[in-house]
């Protein structure tokens, strides 16, 4: 029934599920937070009307287990359900849980996540609407087939798992011989990881540029495109920045790219937002289509920079069954935006985790800065998700004023207490073949590398003074001011009477409930 939720579930953790509470409140929809037991004092804990402990640390005892979350939304009283991006956000069996419950999944339809997941059936569904795609097998292939068919594909190519992503169930042959033991592996890979051992092979295309378009569709047919994002500096097929417009991209192939999204979206008869993924061979001026992510971006934020639009309240509003509102006409980009990905890990030392307490953060501010984060001084990394701790997107009028911004942001990043890769970020929009725009979906694994850090004496006297600062601050019970002084400590009543609150506030969580805030 058309009309805006009353109360919307996000099935998810951290930033995401905090920028949907976002738009959520400034729509005036109640939301509902779930948690793990290591999560109960992360900010979308905290931010929600109401919050619901699901289970402990790992995601298959908490995110990924959809019975407990629907039965929240049950006992909850949701009207719908955002599931994010990752966890259950492409899950169709969550989906079709949450239509049994009576309730809205925000996100497009079963049968559309399960054609679009099997990357065959995409195939085959883009080949029929005239979206050019990358040659290869038409279907999946046994061993024998693969040794058979691979020479009249020619080499080098790639084994790919038909059913799941993130890079998992690829393997890079460049001979003959290499084809029996790499389908062979590339299967029981992707068996483990998706419970799917289904491989095709596809033509390995090198050097490549990864473009994908941002596509939002409704339920009467209508679908628009919002502009491409240029998504080819990654790590082990893992997406560390992106940006738009994409320096390779010309108005003429930007068109028919966004076109082609239209046609793939009308094809799977699609409903709500997603990405359709492109290779781009900036040599032969020639795309081809990779495949469908069936729910909001990581990078989606690039895309509202260049658009004007709050792609989560249009995911809303499609979802309650209204038009999407505006044509593809409407949609006007202007300027350059770029996001860093920010993360727990040490680019020092081959990108390794770098687990453990947030002592202190100072996130940058000011024109055209966005960061979407859920971290604050004193948090815990948890080891169980993935180490993404924000996102860090700057616009400008065009492409060298944003990285520009993007620098002067970075810079003021401060992160005390764990390592992050910010580092690698300053080095890489430092990169000559980086302002030039010359990146590939290979380079940062064959071409580029981390110099060793610069020692600046005066920043690691300045970080060492905080640290200290804070420890003391924690030993004592004081705090800081703004100005720098430390206050004395509290009150051993008032400090006593601080306690029990958090205590009880934790037993109340514990139950599985959390008492009502207003949204004014």
């Amino acid at each position: 029934m058309p009309g805006v939720f009353s109360k919307i579930l996000v099935a998810n953790r951290g930033e995401i599920a905090l920028r949907v509470m976002r738009t959520c409140r400034e729509m005036g929809i109640a939301t509902v937070a779930v948690y793990s037991t290591v999560d109960r004092n992360m900010l979308h804990v905290r931010y929600a009307d109401e919050a619901y402990c699901i289970g402990e640390g790992p995601p298959l005892e908490s995110y990924l287990n959809y019975g407990k979350i629907v039965d929240v939304a049950r006992r909850a009283h949701v009207d719908a359900v955002h599931p994010g991006y990752g966890f259950l956000s492409e899950r169709t069996e969550f989906a079709e849980a949450c239509a049994a419950a009576g309730i809205k999944f925000i996100g497009p339809k079963p049968d559309a996540v399960r054609l679009l997941g099997d990357k065959v059936m995409a195939r085959r569904t883009m080949m029929a609407a005239s979206v050019p795609v990358v040659p290869g097998t038409e279907g999946r292939v046994s061993v024998d087939e693969a040794v058979r068919l691979a020479p009249e594909i020619g080499f080098p190519l790639l084994i790919k798992a038909s059913a799941g992503g993130g890079g998992k169930g690829i393997r890079h042959v460049g001979s003959a011989d290499e084809i029996e033991n790499a389908v062979r592996v590339a299967s029981s890979e992707a068996q483990s990881a998706f419970g799917d051992g289904g491989v095709f092979l596809e033509r390995y295309l090198s050097p490549v540029r990864h473009v994908e378009i941002q596509i939002m569709a409704d339920s009467f047919g209508d679908a628009v495109a919002l502009g491409e994002r240029e998504c080819s500096v990654q790590r082990r097929h893992q997406k560390l920045l992106e940006e738009s417009p994409s320096t390779v991209i010309s108005p003429e192939i930007r068109s028919r790219m966004m076109a082609a999204g239209v046609a793939a979206a009308k094809a799977a008869r699609y409903e709500n937002a997603g990405t359709v993924e492109f290779l781009f061979d900036p040599k032969a001026q020639e795309f081809y289509f990779l495949e469908v992510n069936t729910r909001l971006q990581v990078e989606h934020p690039v895309t509202e920079w260049l658009s004007g639009r709050d792609l989560v309240r249009d995911q809303i509003r499609v979802a309650a069954g209204e038009r999407l509102g505006f044509t593809q006409d409407d949609v006007q980009l202007r300027g350059a935006a770029i996001e860093c990905r920010i993360a727990a890990e040490d680019p020092y030392n081959n990108y390794l985790p770098s687990l453990g307490r947030i002592d202190f953060v100072s996130e940058p501010s000011g024109p055209g800065v966005r960061v979407d984060s859920s971290i604050f001084s004193g948090i815990e990394i948890p080891y169980f998700y993935d180490p993404m701790l924000a996102k860090l997107i700057c616009w400008a009028q065009d492409r060298p004023a944003a990285i520009d911004r993007m620098k002067r942001a970075l810079r003021e990043y401060i992160v005390i207490g764990v390592q992050t890769n910010i580092p690698f970020h300053l080095q890489l929009l430092d990169d000559p073949r980086f302002i030039a725009g010359e990146v590939h979906t290979g380079f940062l694994d064959s071409e580029f590398k981390m110099a060793p850090p610069e020692r600046k004496p005066e920043a690691d006297h300045a970080a060492l003074l905080v640290a200290a600062v804070l420890s003391h601050t924690r030993r004592n019970g004081s705090s800081v001011s703004a100005n720098g002084s430390v206050a004395a400590p509290l009150s051993g009543w008032r400090d006593a009477g601080r306690q029990r609150m958090i205590a009880s506030s934790a037993a109340a969580r514990q139950q599985g409930y959390r008492w009502r805030r207003s949204t004014g």
